[in-house]
């Protein structure tokens, strides 16, 4: 059965695959975000270290899915692998950085004898928590507004500026998806923190400030959203091959795809309804609805921007090196040998969730910080 898999379903396929692994990652960054609240919401040491064990359990999370997110695209498109990870440099050196930032912080920040401080392994989570959704989210947006590329007849990539990337921070498109996702991390870090903690003048802090960051989101993200709809958008014809701009094409891609888009209203759906109950019915389990949410509304935008012939990373610099999920793939042999291996996907997803619930068996307070021999 699997011989007589077309191209197109492959590479359709494998586009899917990408697209959640972007849904997963996007919804871990909670830890990111919380890390840029340590301070917001913990008043005290015991507090500040009550945050930290609570997303340092979960952040290896956040990094494993980032790699195996860039990995996937390098095996099932590595000409876009090849022309982002190689071109927009100095972005995606500042999002490494940032974890490197992130992991040594974790093993450091409560060893003795520790000569920097918790203070400066603090200032290098806020660092990582604040830069590193912001970067990605600007980086998701030129899926959408395009970046300087050439690719020429021997799919050899060229950056065609010297800023290697950087230039994506002057376009308002890019720089409205990079706050709302560091506000929306910032938003899931709360609701993970009133998951996971207990001390009811933590919680009551962490419900009042969940009022201004989901209230920056929702203005950023709608923003985003909007504008997008009312743009141009970068199309191809699959017979030729030729990509040319198309007036509103990412709303015609909505009014095209009733299921994604059914997907990304039900989406918006349980992210508000995880804001609601959070707020005004005082639940702790806002995170796994906005989670939800939060998933499926990136795996909708990634269908948007990769699915409908739409060239899913557009050159503003010549059209026709836009790549598609057509022109940017992995041979039809690789994409078969992979799709057998990704069968193995819900095997992990279930390990995952196991190891998940180990970690998260109780809510984290003072006295077990007290008596924890581990402590971050």
């Amino acid at each position: 059965m699997l011989l007589d898999i077309s191209y197109l379903f492959l590479q359709q396929y494998w586009w899917i695959i990408i697209s959640v692994l972007a849904g997963a990652l996007v919804f871990l960054l909670f830890v990111q975000g919380g890390q840029t609240l340590i301070y917001t919401l913990g008043k005290s040491e015991i507090e500040r270290t009550m945050i930290v064990n609570a997303l340092g359990r979960k952040w290896e999370f956040t990094f494993s899915t980032l790699v195996t997110f860039g990995g996937a695209f390098f095996a099932s498109f590595p000409l876009f692998y090849a022309t982002s990870f190689g071109g927009a440099y100095w972005v995606w050196m500042a999002i490494l950085f940032c974890f490197i930032v992130q992991a040594v912080s974790y093993e450091f920040r409560s060893k003795p004898n520790n000569f920097l401080g918790k203070r400066t392994y603090d200032a290098f989570l806020f660092f990582n928590g604040a830069l590193g959704p912001f970067l990605l989210g600007v980086i998701v947006a030129t899926l959408f507004t395009g970046s300087q590329f050439s690719v020429n007849a021997m799919n050899l990539s060229r950056w065609e500026t010297p800023y290697y990337g950087l230039e994506a921070l002057l376009n308002i498109q890019n720089l409205a998806l990079g706050f709302a996702i560091l506000f929306l991390s910032r938003t899931l870090g709360i609701l993970f923190l009133i998951n996971s903690l207990e001390g009811d003048d933590l919680i009551k802090r962490a419900r009042k400030r969940l009022w201004y960051e989901a209230g920056l989101f929702l203005v950023f993200f709608l923003f985003f959203l909007i504008r997008l709809l009312f743009v141009e958008g970068y199309a191809y014809d699959r017979e030729t091959g030729l990509v040319f701009m198309e007036a509103n094409k990412y709303l015609k891609n909505i009014l095209q795809m009733p299921l994604n888009t059914l997907i990304l209203l039900i989406a918006v759906v349980l992210v508000l309804w995880g804001l609601f109950v959070s707020l005004f019915k005082n639940s702790t389990r806002g995170i796994w609805f906005a989670g939800s949410g939060t998933f499926l509304t990136v795996f909708s935008l990634f269908l948007l921007a990769g699915f409908n012939q739409t060239a899913f990373y557009p050159s503003s610099f010549d059209l026709q090196s836009s790549l598609t999920i057509e022109n940017s793939s992995s041979s039809y042999y690789t994409l078969k040998v992979m799709a057998v291996v990704s069968l193995m996907i819900p095997f992990v997803i279930a390990y995952i969730w196991y190891t998940w619930k180990l970690i998260s068996n109780k809510k984290i307070s003072e006295e077990e910080i007290n008596s924890e021999t581990h402590v971050y």
